[in-house]
């Protein structure tokens, strides 16, 4: 009923855009919330070897990377397909600032300056993923990266229109599925097929746009991937582990410390596919989509070394149909030149199946949400808009293992972005109120009483750029923050299959609030580009999840706690050109980020990544691009209660891409090699890093097709 509704809503809009003035096809606009005086074609054929030049295009209007404020990645075109990895997290794990919280292959979010989940969300055209992920480190995110034209890490004040506590930043997944301009080709197509030798991953993927009339544009878009176990190039459990299986006088668990090669129950296989229209009017648009994801995958075992506790070997099954609608209508020339919308609702439904085949636990969650705003006419340097969003969610969950209640949550917010451009001098603020009410139904199974509570919060960010000499930008970005408690952190109560562990929330906690300073410089010039960013960032009453040291169903219990905190770091990256070899130029590349976190008067605040770095030397010309890089992953030491110390690492990777038809082209060969000397590494942040380490030696070939 949810579906249909809004499936004959969007019929009823499509007719709007009729009535606009008529205007030649706009092959224009790259987001729900860019601009449609910034073309794509800008945005999309950016060199990937100048970050310095790379187009934002979410946001009041498309902006070079060097003009936004607060520290930014973009990953567009060819370094995305390079990147390109089964879950969005481990896409996006090479960013600056940007880490993964690596719960196995299968289901990994990106980690933000440290920060996940509510603090670092995930959108989808600027619209969330209505999904579970944020419940559970183990519950995949429905955001297919096979399907993204670009991604976008945005911080500082644009990162408000989108919520109120996005501190880590805001992840914006920008697809085709609703088209934004008419095809010059009778069929356009875009294809992508990646072979990973790791896990055996084989995934294809392809997109086809067909205009039936002058104004009228169709869609669609399906997807497939399949992997086996993840292959590690080590042992699957960490020394510290090992030595206590060892030591083990029962032959079973003490031939875990032998445990090699494949990291047991991970194999997926996911599918997902989608269909959609639009009408395009000149730079008027209104169009929907309708898709369905289909997942099911295997969580790493968490290995139980005491003899009376047997691990369990969970899969998950998700499904998810979704309907999205967009729109963008020109009003004229007042103070309002443009009304944006922005629409989803989506029916999400997994099951956590136990090594039996039984279901142990069933999550269900039915989510709509949606967004208008009117956008600004520019005015002497000045512009902006304003608007409101919403999102509706209510989730459900049945089992022998489940640890919520139901429950519900509505979130009403207003918010407004203005941009000052006074060329050397650049200004922009933000502000956001929202309203949040949560509630939970009784439950005797867990001993939860019914609970309703209500929270306002207002955030704002204010910040200011200068040129400090031609192509050199200084930044400066205050933000003050409020985040109302999720229903997890307030009502979790009960043993989860998924993540082995039993988590307790508090019902009683109050706002999240924070304050945040960030200071950026960028710069670019002839064979030459850097963008830096350091940040603090400190809290009252921030809310987190921690292990006790207790057992509880024969689980390790992890308990929400709220106190204040204090988190610091900076991100650094850069290329140089070197030289120019006849057809080709030799560039440099490198990279680093460090985040220190303390939870005040306790500690380390828990799965901080540590001190990275990255440098790389690039071949690139018109048909060829050559790289060669070595990362290297500090220890993790700095750490909390009952958590471990994380190893440090080096990557080899290297890559070599051919462009028959030339750098404008985006149909290209990949073949790339990572983790050549097939290392044993795991990432502080994830959860399961004890018992699931990242991928050993990963051959992969892609090929990417458009016509």
């Amino acid at each position: 009923m949810l579906l249909r509704s809004l499936l004959l809503t969007s019929a009823a809009l499509l007719a709007l855009p009729a009535h606009a003035d008529d205007k030649p096809a706009d092959t224009r606009g790259a987001s729900a919330t860019a601009s449609s005086d910034a073309p794509a074609t800008a945005a999309n054929n950016q060199d990937h070897d100048e970050p310095g030049a790379q187009i934002v295009v979410t946001g009041t209007r498309a902006r070079n990377t060097a003009d936004v404020l607060g520290g930014t990645a973009v990953l567009a075109k060819d370094e995305l397909t390079n990147d390109l990895r089964p879950t969005i997290g481990e896409t996006l794990a090479q960013q600056p600032g940007v880490s993964a919280s690596s719960f196995g292959p299968n289901a990994s979010r990106p980690v933000l300056r440290g920060f996940i989940g509510a603090r670092a969300p995930l959108l989808t055209d600027g619209i969330g993923s209505i999904d579970v992920s944020n419940t559970s480190a183990d519950h995949a995110s429905i955001i297919n990266p096979l399907t993204a034209d670009r991604i976008e890490v945005l911080r500082g004040p644009t990162a408000l229109i989108f919520g109120p506590s996005a501190i880590g930043g805001v992840v914006n997944v920008i697809d085709s599925r609703i088209p934004r301009h008419m095809p010059e080709e009778v069929v356009h197509f875009d294809g992508i097929a990646t072979y990973g030798s790791a896990a055996d991953e084989r995934s294809v993927s392809g997109a086809a746009d067909v205009p039936v009339t002058s104004k009228i544009v169709l869609h669609a878009d399906g997807s497939f991937s399949q992997t086996g176990d993840q292959r590690t190039g080590g042992y699957v459990l960490s020394p510290a582990l090992r030595a206590q299986a060892a030591a083990s006088a029962d032959p079973e668990i003490a031939d875990l410390a032998d445990l090699k090669g494949k990291v047991p129950n991970t194999a997926a296989k996911t599918w997902d596919v989608a269909g959609g229209a639009a009408i395009i009017d000149g730079t008027n648009n209104l169009g929907f989509s309708v898709s369905h994801f289909d997942t099911f995958y295997g969580v790493p075992v968490r290995y139980s070394l005491d003899p009376a506790i047997e691990a369990e070997n969970v899969r998950l099954h998700a499904q998810q149909t979704r309907v999205d609608i967009r729109g963008e209508v020109n009003i004229g020339d007042g103070f309002f030149k443009q009304l944006r919308t922005r629409w989803a609702a989506a029916d999400y439904k997994h099951s956590e199946i136990e090594d039996t085949g039984e279901v142990g636990t069933t999550f269900y969650n039915q989510g709509y949400e949606g967004r208008l705003e009117l956008v600004q006419s520019g005015r002497g340097g000045w512009d902006g808009l304003i608007g409101g969003q919403f999102s509706l969610r209510d989730m459900h969950v049945i089992g022998e293992e489940k640890f919520l209640p139901k429950n519900s949550a509505q979130q009403f917010g207003l918010f407004t972005l203005q941009s000052l451009d006074l060329g050397a001098f650049k200004a922009e603020a933000a502000a956001r109120f929202e309203h949040n009410d949560v509630t939970a139904q009784a439950d005797a199974d867990i001993g939860n009483p019914a609970y309703a509570r209500s929270f306002d919060s207002f955030s704002a960010s204010l910040g200011a750029s200068y040129a400090v000499a031609d192509g050199m930008r200084f930044g400066v970005n205050v933000s003050r923050a409020e985040r109302a408690p999720t229903p997890e952190e307030l009502f979790a109560n009960g043993p989860h299959a998924g993540t082995q562990a039993y988590e307790i929330g508090n019902p009683d906690f109050g706002t999240e609030k924070s304050w945040g300073v960030e200071a950026t410089f960028k710069g670019s010039g002839d064979g030459f580009a850097f963008s830096t960013a350091a940040y603090y960032n400190w809290f009252t009453g921030y809310i987190y999840d921690t292990p006790t040291g207790a057992t509880e169903d024969d689980l390790p219990v992890f308990q929400y706690n709220q106190a204040d905190a204090r988190y610091y770091g900076f991100e650094a990256e850069g290329s140089l050109r070197l030289a120019q070899v006849k057809a080709f130029t030799i560039n440099a590349t490198a990279l680093a980020d460090y985040v220190h976190a303390e939870i005040v008067g306790t500690g380390p605040a828990p799965r901080i990544p540590p001190l990275r770095i990255n440098g790389g030397l690039e071949a690139t010309s018109d048909n060829f691009s050559i790289r060669g890089e070595v990362e290297h992953v500090f220890d993790q030491t700095r750490i909390s209660a009952f958590e471990t110390p994380t190893d440090g690492f080096t990557f080899v990777n290297a890559s070599v891409s051919w462009k028959p038809w030339g750098a404008a082209s985006n149909t290209s060969l990949m073949l790339s090699a990572n983790n050549i000397f097939d290392v044993e590494a795991r990432r502080a942040a994830s959860v399961l890093k004890d018992y699931a380490p990242l991928p050993g030696r990963d051959i992969r070939v892609t090929a990417r097709i458009q016509i």
